[in-house]
């Protein structure tokens, strides 16, 4: 009985393996909304990466800006703020 009910139960299994015609078609607007929804889904992954690194890459760049030009800003406020 053992070896009956094992063999039925792989039967089974390769039988749910076969492939077998769906029989389905897919528009081409449906397929045209779907390649839509994944590069869509994928840019915004993208996007999303690109705003989590930017910031501190943004951050980082104006950090090294000329000292003189710092300096001469406050330079010429305290220069108008004497007269």
């Amino acid at each position: 009985m053992n070896r009956s009910l094992m063999s039925l139960g792989l039967a089974a299994v390769l039988l749910a393996l076969q492939p077998g015609m769906a029989l389905a078609y897919i528009g081409p607007g449906v397929g045209a909304g779907a390649i839509g929804a994944v590069i869509g889904v994928i840019g915004a992954i993208f996007l999303a990466i690109f705003a989590v690194l930017w910031y501190p890459i943004k951050r980082m760049l104006k950090g090294k800006k000329k000292p003189g030009a710092t300096n001469g800003a406050a330079k010429a406020s305290d220069s108008s703020a004497a007269k």
